[in-house]
């Protein structure tokens, strides 16, 4: 049972993201969540606003059973398979107490900023709000989000996918390390 309490290794889970890919490749398909936000505008009727949402949507609802599936299995494996602790590297642990963040190690989601009582308070409130539209932003402008170029267009081959991912990289370096002090 000890196994399900732990992160799969690299040489099992690696090989089943890569079954995936071949089976989706083979059908045709592409992976990748940000466009389940697509379907789900034109689910709601955006086409009618926006020639972007035009489209046939129910060929896309194989990919909104994905984000279904990926709901279903965090719920589950944040509430029965773990126990609610992550190892972190001490450094980093130190580093995110210097800004405040307490529950390094001890939580999934630092409660400083993920917690209930953390949404009354305006600062972090705008920077979840604002960090949103520019994830939402980032992976429209990219076209696709960081499952989708490093999952599925990686496996393609793709070099727009390979172009993508190294900025993701170095977007995510810089906001950790410059822009995130300055915030916090």
């Amino acid at each position: 049972m000890e196994w399900i309490m732990n992160p799969w290794p690299w040489y099992v889970s690696g090989p089943l993201i890569a079954l995936v890919m071949f089976a989706l490749l083979f059908v045709g398909k592409q992976f990748g969540m940000s466009s389940n936000l697509r379907t789900a505008c034109s689910i709601g009727g955006a086409g009618k606003a926006s020639d972007f949402f035009d489209f046939d949507w129910k060929k896309e609802r194989w990919n909104l059973i994905v984000v279904l599936g990926a709901i279903i299995g965090g719920f589950l494996s944040a509430n029965y398979l773990s126990d609610h602790t992550v190892d972190i590297n001490p450094d980093v642990v130190t580093t995110l107490e210097s800004y405040g963040i307490n529950s390094a190690g001890k939580a999934y989601l630092p409660i400083e900023i993920f917690g209930t009582e953390s949404l009354s308070d305006p600062k972090i409130l705008a920077v979840l709000l604002i960090g949103g539209f520019l994830v939402g932003f980032g992976s429209r402008y990219a076209g696709g989000c960081t499952s989708g170029h490093a999952i599925s267009g990686l496996s393609n081959l793709q070099l727009p996918s390979l172009i993508a991912v190294i900025g993701f990289f170095i977007g995510g370096l810089i906001m950790i390390n410059f822009i995130y002090p300055l915030i916090f």
